[in-house]
């Protein structure tokens, strides 16, 4: 669809047009777990007056202009088309209405979502499960920002369940200190952290080209040889850890609380591996894109800030992937699994000081002024479908949150229609850690993955417990 260019409001990231192509099209879902029966009585006025102002694009298409160039055009958006509440029989049990949750959360992951108006649904399931007494699902285009973005969006509908007037607050952060209170210490130190990084560098990032261009993982219990496995129906569950614990063993391992989260889901990964396969795939080479946020900044921005034009944080789509082999296990590591997140640990901070991710961020760019967007979305698909999995995390409140006065029990997030069997995301809530895994439906054991994911914390919380305290 052609416009004028005076009916634009604004040109579409680049991002935002490598998500949206005729080769990727990925959605990002929002599952907010109602503590209450879900009363949707409210539901048009609150999405007129408190998500439609969030931000344009909520109320924008993506067109083309004359020249082929992607661009957000404001439309007028009739919200009973984007909202869906689906009818299931009444009077079953719990069970049952589990079944019908995750099958129809498989079937509106494998629905792509009308170009013809703006890119989000909600979908209210106002059915008892184990986790919920009704359920929110907010299905946004990964087009419209990222995770961090449309956390943002969501936190702006929801406010704090035991005082609406106070502020949300969020985990602290801590960064470790690369600074020396010693300057000799640090000249010293200088040349070669340097040379380090410099040689890093260029070992993440041509081994990171080679991924995206040449070099594919092997077939393995977690990826499909399937060339069309973004297609394919997928299965989501979810697992809960405690926060305290995972502290627990940051702090007797002295690492941070992403390596002790990345060193859990790839042992339990590799136990998995472990239990369905029956020759040498077990430790075959696999490797894990881990989404980084790359603002630079230590928690949440209001809306109204990300989209200034000059924002510290801005809206939309500020994100880098490095590419991570799941580190092999063997059997010292199976009975002493501290010892594996170590390993993971150590691989994953090198990988992190080098500028690898800015410098994929560099090529992506080239890449879209040089050869168009289109190539740039294939080479992105690529880079996705060489890889076995992709792990993703968010900072989630501290409080419980509330939606329309109906309190937030739990929520989790989960990327859809991308081109892997495997997809891994973590958000913190209300002092707990939730895992969301979406897998390939009837190829990877939804059931027994969880099980090893929650094995791998409990063999890994158990070893960190029999570490002498100083």
């Amino acid at each position: 669809m052609e416009l004028n260019v005076d009916d634009v409001s604004e040109p579409v990231s680049p991002t935002g047009q490598y998500f949206n192509s005729s080769i990727l099209s990925i959605c990002v879902f929002g599952v907010l777990e109602s503590q209450i029966p879900i009363d949707d009585s409210s539901t048009m006025l609150l999405l007129k007056d408190v998500f439609l102002p969030i931000n344009p694009r909520f109320s924008s298409i993506m067109v083309k202009d004359k020249k082929g160039v992607k661009k957000w055009k404001k439309f007028d958006v009739k919200l009973k088309d984007h909202v869906n509440v689906p009818i299931f029989p009444a009077g079953l049990s719990v069970a049952s209405y589990d079944n019908y949750l995750d099958d129809y959360l498989s079937k509106i992951a494998m629905e792509q979502l009308p170009q013809s108006r703006p890119l989000w649904e909600i979908h209210i399931f106002k059915y008892p499960t184990k986790n919920a007494a009704g359920t929110v699902i907010f299905k946004l285009h990964h087009a419209l920002g990222d995770g961090f973005s449309l956390m943002g969006a969501l936190l702006s509908c929801l406010q704090r369940a035991d005082n609406p007037s106070l502020p949300v607050t969020f985990p602290s952060l801590h960064w470790p200190s690369k600074m020396d209170t010693s300057q000799n210490s640090n000249m010293l130190m200088a040349i070669p952290n340097f040379f380090t990084s410099v040689c890093n560098t260029v070992s993440d990032f041509g081994w990171s080209l080679l991924k995206s261009s040449c070099f594919e993982d092997d077939p393995t219990p977690i990826r499909s040889a399937d060339p069309d496995v973004q297609f394919k129906p997928i299965t989501i569950v979810t697992l809960t850890f405690s926060l305290d614990h995972i502290k627990q063993i940051k702090t007797k391992l002295g690492v941070t609380i992403n390596d002790v989260i990345c060193g859990i889901i790839f042992f339990g990964t590799r136990l998995y591996m472990q239990t369905s396969s029956h020759n040498s795939k077990t430790n075959a080479h696999s490797t894990a894109l881990v989404l980084l946020n790359t603002r630079n900044i230590n928690g949440y921005k209001s809306v109204e800030e990300m989209v200034k034009p000059e924002a510290e944080s801005p809206w939309g789509n500020q994100f880098g992937f490095l590419h991570v082999s799941v580190p092999e296990l063997t059997d010292a590591e199976s009975s002493n699994p501290l010892e594996f997140v170590l390993k993971a640990q150590k691989l994953i901070k090198r990988k992190r000081d080098s500028l690898a991710v800015s410098f994929t961020g560099q090529l992506l760019e080239a890449l879209r002024r040089f050869r168009g967007p289109e190539v740039t979305a294939k080479y992105i698909h690529s880079t996705l479908r060489n890889s076995s999995m992709t792990v993703s995390n968010l900072i989630g409140p501290v409080e419980e949150m509330a939606l329309a006065n109906h309190p937030v029990k739990g929520l989790y997030f989960m990327v859809v229609g991308v081109p892997q069997s495997l997809t891994v995301t973590l958000i913190s809530y209300m002092g707990k850690l939730r895992v969301a895994v979406g897998t390939e439906k009837g190829f990877i054991d939804h059931h027994k993955f969880k099980s090893c994911i929650e094995n791998a914390f409990e063999l890994i919380l158990k070893g960190a417990h029999e570490i002498p305290s100083n």
